[in-house]
Formats: structure tokens, C-alpha cells, sequence
């Protein structure tokens, strides 16, 4: 039996500091997504839903977006993807009686992990003008409310339209083509808070927004470094793959500035060994870098391979330019600058050189540990840079490899959520549609959240996601989105942002990944697009959490049918076919030929990728392009130390399915403060203590500050000067306005900080 959601938040009144795991997954990570799936579900639906996750016939996991192996396990899932489809196949219901019982005010008081324990959400809601609980509306009168909000906008650039990474390819072409014929490009997604500088940087370089390498060339190349990456919780399949690595000859060098166990040691549970044995050794290197100083690592990795000569001189002369120009900034470099930026010395890159030298072919791995610092485009071009040096781009086990993070999180952007689309896309939707495309560009989410601040905001409209949560300078975002006239969300459960509300809310609740949609009279499915450019069908199989749920496709085309009434573009008929939207991004997109009838054969069909399979480059040039990036890092004044904001192994960007996290040794809390133990003593304080976080950021106008109150210290193996937190109870340490050079992602990972005496040591019982 499921049981019951919690009653009680007890937040972080029991938090306790245990021994960590020194390995990940393994026997214990089994059992812990047993318990949850069947805590949530029950096991008969346990075992229905996690024998179709991640199957060729069955639905794609909600959770990460690493890619399907071509023979695949009867259990194909991870821990944390069994947590992800469990709350969303839960038994646990959200209905009006839910709201009638608790206030909005009572709401924001909750934490997300209590609001996500409570269930799916049943029926539209609505949070009228003036309002203290949302009430039942129906879906009538929800379209016929936004719609008159939307027609009261002076301009069409007074609504925005945020997307979540778990949209399908169906649903968010509609969308954007929904929001583009409405007359604007504020299509501000979550790309632009994780892999937004890995696009740019990329496509300056390769002349593709994406990576370049497929599974097998993960699980065939000699050398794989992984870098600002932490796959055992974010991305745990990834484990099977490196394990491969290692099982065919090859080598993994760790780049990080926390010590993270599942870099270190696998414990795989479908193999005897991982169950009865020691498990895999992974890294066979583990460089703990400095934060923000993997600019200086590679450029210094990158001057020691040009002066040994260690050159792939054919391909440099034949696929690339720029590299004198290269050659001669890193040879001025300072040796004493780039170890005291990197957090190494030299005999540390040089070793890691010598592995590099060694190896026939390197794949260079990154998440949001390189993303989202202020240089993380320059820092990004350096690792192409890297690769170029020694030809290893297109060609098998080689080449760039940015790990998304949310399930669809790539293909959304494939199929045209995008604020600043190319002209090229607008050209080919006007051709097919009929209908004129908006030319300038949009809102990405920090200038979305500026023009709501600023009132020139009416409509918000997130097509799934937890926008207040996801977001940095939490006080800043929930102000703005607060002076909205009207604010909707499209969710399957609740989150903080229902409490964050405008004038007017609106709470649409859609159908989930596990669920049978037949919308339109007939069995539809969908599709995604994994990290490495995979594009496969996900089609649910349990009857839906309730009968008023309808599918983002349903909610997009019945919205836009209210909104344009008769119209160039057939709405009607793209909401109750799947493949008619499949058609569309066929002639739209390219490299989805025959999408409808490919994608339907076990497996999909893999995009066609220029760098990976003709080294073909759509750079200006048309060659790869080396870059010049100057040395830069964070400077952090005496007394401070450079935080960066983690999950917990319990969580999923926003979504906290638990309060545990096993392989940093917490339980049952979240606000700790993990540091280097010398860092610590240094300031004065003990293992243990509560302490308020206080962040530094300087402008032109002086320091701004901003507060966490009551976090405990926890000494931890992270390198000197660097810390870390979970978000989002560090986001309200982030400035809006720090973000990164040339993509605007904000920085995360780069936050000055200095540590107070908890100003209420009251404020979060500990033990």
C-alpha cells in the first residue's frame, strides 16, 4: 500500500551529520528507490512503472536526460530516476478539498519537499483578485481568463512564457509557435540557468549548440575527463557508462573542487561485483581545482601540450584557424597566475598532460560546475580549444561532451524554445504556417524577471518547471512575478512558485510522462531528445492521477484556439494528432526527416551532428575555431570563501524527493554549509555551528548583501577557499545581476561569501 502524504513539515528541525557513503549506488541506492516507489505508488504500480521507464516501448524518465543504451537492462533506471517517476506515478492526490483546507499564506510557509510529498494536482485551480485560497475553475473559464488578460496587454512583449526541460519535442513546438503568432520571442526556459554557455560557446566554436560524441564513444575512449560534474546524483546512468570506459582499457580523470564518492567508487547493482564486490575504481585521477579555475587548468593543460609538441598538426592545419594566435597568448601566460586561479601547481597539470598525450582519444565531460560562473563561455572555448589541439573532435571516442540535466531539456531547444531564434528558423515557420514570425529578440529569465520588477510584466505563463525555486535572488524574483496581473503554471504537482502569485493565479494540472494520454480520441505519444542528439518516442501506461487532467499539447492548442479563434494555423487539428506537430517540426527543423515514421522504429533516429560526423563546421569560417580567452577568476578578499550552490543526492533541480544525502553524510536537513576544514578554523568558528551566510557582491554603487540565515558548518573535502550549499536555499544569495559573459546564466557557482554568527541559532533547530 501507498502510504499517506506527511502532515508535519519538520523543515530542518531534525537535521543530523552521519558518516557519508564512500561509494555510490550499489545494494543500499536499491533499496532506498524501492522504498520510495512503493511508499509513493504501491508495489503492484511500482513494478508496472519501473519496468516501462527508459524501455524502447515505454515512457522516457522524467528525470535526466543521459542517454538509452541499445541493449537495455530490465531495470533501466537509476535511484534517482525511480524517485522522479515515483512522485510522479504517485498514488497521492492534491484536490480542492486540499486548497479549501490550506490558504495560499499557509502554503509559502512550506517547504517544496513538503508540497511535492502531498501529490499530483487534480483539477484547474484558480487564485482570484484579493483571494487568501485557490478555488476549482474549469477549463472554460481558465482559457477564457487568460485570454482576456492576454488581450489587455498594450504589447505582446508584456507576456512571458517560461518551459521547463521535461516538455516534450510535440509540446514545445506548439508552444513556441503559440507564442510566436501571439507577436513575441519571450520564450525564456531553463536552458538559460544550466547549459546556456555551453550552446554559445559551442556554437562559436564547432558551429553546433550541442556535444559531439554518442554512448559508445563515452564507453570506447581512452581518456575521459569529467569536469564541475557530479553524475552519481544528477546523472547516476552515467556510472554504467564510465564503468564501461574503464572495462575497455580506458582512463577518467576527475576535475572538481568537492571530493564526490560516486567519481570515485561505483558499486554496480545489476553486476555481482557491485553487488557482492568492491565495486569500480573510476577515477584514476581526482584533481581538486580550484572554484572558477578550470579556465586556468585547461589553459595552462593547453600551453603544456603545445610546448611538447603534442600536436595533431594535420587536422589544426585542415579543420581549424586561429591557432598561432592561440599558441602565442598561452606561451605569455604566468605560471605563478595560472596555479594560483587554478588551485594547483604546475607538476599537477603536467601529470594530467601526461595522461592526455597518452591517450589515442579524449571526451571532455561538464555540467553546471563550468556553466555558471561569470567566464564560463572563455572557460568552455578553452576545453575546445583542448580538444582541437590534439584532433579530438569527429572521430570515434572523442570530442565535447556537455551533460544536460532535465529529460528534454536539449530537444526543447531543437525545436525552436529559444529567445533569440535564428532567422533562418523564423523564416522556414512562416513559410509553412502562414503566419508572421516576431523578429526581435525576447526574454531570457534574468531580463524576464527584470521586466517584471520593473511592471511591464502582465501575463506569466510557465509551461511546467518551479520558476521561483529555479531562479537566483529569490527575495527579487518573487517581488516580480508578485506584480504580474496574472501568473499560470502547467504542473503535474505543487511547488513553491503556487504560493508566489499575481494579482490573479492560475494552477493547470497536466498529465505526467507515466500516463496514458488520448487526447483527441486516440492513444498519442511523444518525443524527446537526450544529451547526445537522440530523438526517441515516450508513450505513458497508467490511467491518468484524475479525469480533468489534459496534456501540455491539449492545454497549449485549446488555449491558442481561444485565443486566435479562427486562424492560418489549424489548432484544433495539431491538438488532437501528435503527429500532425510531428509533420510541422519535419518541415521546420532541420535533420527530422520522415520524424513521424523514424521515430515510431525501436530506438529513434540520431540528428544529424557536422563536427561529430563529417567534421563539418557551420562557424563563419566554416572551420573549428580556436579562441583566444583571457586568464580570469573570482577574486575573493581575505575572510571570504567562493561558494557554489549543489543538490542534494535526495533532489532533482528544484524537486527534493527526500532530506537525505548519503554520500556528503546529511540527514534529515538541508541547510548546511559544507567547507574545507583549515577554511574553517581559519575564521574562527567550530565543526558544528550555526552560522548565517552572507554574500558580497560588488557593483558600481558599493556592496550589495544578501542573507541565509542559520546554516550549520560541515568540515568536508572540498579544496581551500570553497564551499558549498544546496539551492534553492542558497539562491537568495545570487544577484540577478551577476551573470555570465555573453549567455546571461547566472552565476551559481561563483558567489563571495563571508560566514556571521547565526544572528537566530533558534531559527532551525538542529541536533
Amino acid at each position: 500500500m501507498a502510504r499517506p502524504a506527511p502532515d508535519a513539515d519538520p523543515g530542518d528541525a531534525r537535521l543530523e551529520i552521519v558518516e557519508p557513503s564512500r561509494a555510490a549506488a550499489g545494494v543500499p541506492a536499491v533499496l532506498r528507490a524501492l522504498r520510495m516507489a512503493t511508499e509513493q505508488m504501491g508495489v503492484p504500480r511500482a513494478a508496472l512503472t519501473l519496468t516501462a521507464v527508459n524501455q524502447k516501448s515505454g515512457f522516457d524518465c522524467p528525470g535526466c536526460a543521459w542517454p538509452d543504451p541499445d541493449h537495455r537492462h530490465a531495470a533501466e533506471f537509476c535511484e534517482n530516476g525511480a524517485k522522479a517517476v515515483a512522485e510522479e506515478a504517485t498514488l497521492r492526490r492534491v484536490t480542492p478539498a486540499f486548497f479549501a483546507e490550506h490558504p495560499v499564506a499557509d502554503l509559502a510557509e512550506r517547504s517544496d519537499h513538503w508540497l511535492g510529498q502531498q501529490g499530483r494536482l487534480t483539477h484547474p485551480m484558480l487564485l482570484p483578485e484579493g483571494g487568501t485560497h485557490y478555488e476549482p475553475i474549469g477549463w472554460d473559464e481558465a482559457f477564457d481568463l487568460i485570454a482576456a488578460e492576454l488581450a489587455a496587454c498594450d504589447s505582446p512583449d508584456e507576456a512571458t512564457f517560461y518551459t521547463s526541460g521535461r516538455t516534450s519535442n510535440e509540446a514545445a513546438y506548439a508552444y513556441q509557435l503559440f507564442v510566436r503568432q501571439w507577436g513575441t520571442n519571450n520564450l525564456p526556459d531553463c536552458s538559460n540557468l544550466c547549459h546556456e554557455s555551453s550552446g554559445v560557446a559551442l556554437t562559436q566554436t564547432l558551429g553546433i549548440g550541442k556535444g559531439t560524441v554518442t554512448l559508445t564513444d563515452v564507453e570506447t575512449s581512452d581518456l575521459v575527463i569529467v569536469a564541475g560534474q557530479n553524475p552519481g546524483t544528477n546523472h547516476p546512468r552515467m556510472l554504467s557508462a564510465l564503468e564501461r570506459t574503464k572495462r575497455n582499457g580506458g582512463r577518467i580523470i576527475a576535475l572538481n573542487p568537492l571530493l564526490e564518492p560516486s567519481l570515485t567508487r561505483f558499486k554496480n547493482p545489476q553486476t555481482a561485483r557491485g553487488v557482492l564486490g568492491p565495486g569500480t575504481d573510476l577515477s584514476d585521477d581526482y584533481v581538486q581545482v580550484r572554484l572558477n579555475g578550470d579556465l586556468a587548468f585547461f589553459a595552462g593543460l593547453n600551453r603544456i601540450l603545445i610546448e611538447r609538441g603534442a600536436l595533431d598538426e594535420p587536422f589544426i592545419a585542415d579543420h581549424t584557424r586561429g591557432f598561432d594566435a592561440v599558441a602565442a597568448h598561452l606561451a605569455g601566460l604566468d605560471w605563478a597566475t595560472i596555479e594560483a586561479h587554478a588551485g594547483v601547481d604546475r607538476a599537477t597539470i603536467e601529470r594530467v598532460a601526461d595522461q592526455v598525450v597518452a591517450a589515442d582519444s579524449v571526451i571532455v565531460c561538464w555540467a553546471m560546475g563550468l556553466t555558471q560562473h561569470r567566464n564560463a563561455v572563455p572557460t568552455i572555448r578553452e576545453i575546445v580549444n583542448f580538444l582541437l589541439l590534439r584532433g579530438n573532435v569527429g572521430r570515434p571516442g572523442a570530442g565535447a561532451c556537455p551533460v544536460r540535466g532535465h529529460s528534454n531539456v536539449q530537444g526543447d531547444r531543437t525545436v525552436g524554445i529559444n529567445e533569440r531564434p535564428p532567422a533562418a528558423f523564423l523564416d522556414a515557420l512562416e513559410r509553412h504556417h502562414g503566419v508572421r514570425m516576431p523578429r526581435e529578440d525576447g526574454h531570457d529569465v534574468v531580463a524576464a524577471i527584470r521586466a517584471m520588477d520593473a511592471g511591464r510584466t502582465r501575463v506569466f505563463l510557465g509551461l511546467g518547471g518551479n520558476f521561483v525555486r529555479a531562479t537566483p535572488d529569490t527575495a527579487r524574483t518573487e517581488r516580480a512575478l508578485r506584480r504580474t496581473a496574472l501568473s499560470v503554471h502547467v504542473s503535474t504537482k505543487l511547488n513553491g512558485s503556487h504560493a508566489v502569485t499575481g494579482r490573479r493565479a492560475l494552477i493547470l494540472p497536466t498529465l505526467g510522462r507515466t500516463e496514458r494520454d488520448e487526447t483527441g480520441g486516440r492513444e498519442q505519444f511523444v518525443t524527446v531528445e537526450d544529451s547526445m542528439g537522440m530523438v526517441h518516442a515516450s508513450r505513458g501506461r497508467l490511467a491518468p492521477a484524475s479525469d480533468q487532467l489534459r496534456s501540455e499539447v491539449a492545454i497549449v492548442t485549446g488555449l491558442a484556439e481561444r485565443v486566435f479563434g479562427r486562424s492560418p494555423i489549424d489548432w484544433a487539428a495539431l491538438g488532437e494528432d501528435y503527429a500532425r506537430l510531428r509533420d510541422a517540426i519535419e518541415a521546420v527543423v532541420p535533420g527530422f526527416d520522415r520524424y513521424d515514421e523514424r521515430v515510431r522504429l525501436p530506438g529513434g533516429f540520431a540528428l544529424p551532428n557536422g563536427p561529430r560526423d563529417a567534421r563539418r563546421f557551420d562557424t563563419g569560417s566554416g572551420r573549428a575555431e580556436f579562441t583566444v580567452n583571457p586568464l580570469t577568476a573570482v577574486e575573493v578578499p581575505e575572510g571570504r570563501l567562493l561558494l557554489q550552490t549543489v543538490r542534494s543526492h535526495d533532489q532533482f533541480n528544484t524537486t527534493v524527493y527526500g532530506m537525505d544525502d548519503v554520500y556528503r553524510g546529511v540527514k534529515d536537513g538541508r541547510r548546511v554549509l559544507f567547507v574545507n576544514e583549515g577554511d574553517r578554523r581559519a575564521l574562527g568558528f567550530a565543526n558544528g555551528d550555526l552560522v548565517d551566510v552572507v554574500s558580497e557582491w560588488r557593483t558600481d554603487a558599493g556592496v550589495e548583501e544578501r542573507r541565509a540565515p542559520a546554516f550549520r558548518l560541515v568540515d568536508h573535502a572540498t579544496a581551500p577557499g570553497c564551499a558549498a550549499a544546496y539551492f534553492p536555499e542558497t539562491n537568495v544569495l545570487v544577484p540577478l545581476d551577476s551573470t555570465a559573459e555573453e549567455s546571461g546564466t547566472p552565476t551559481s557557482k561563483s558567489i563571495v561569501v563571508r560566514l556571521e554568527p547565526a544572528a537566530d541559532p533558534r531559527a532551525v533547530p538542529v541536533k
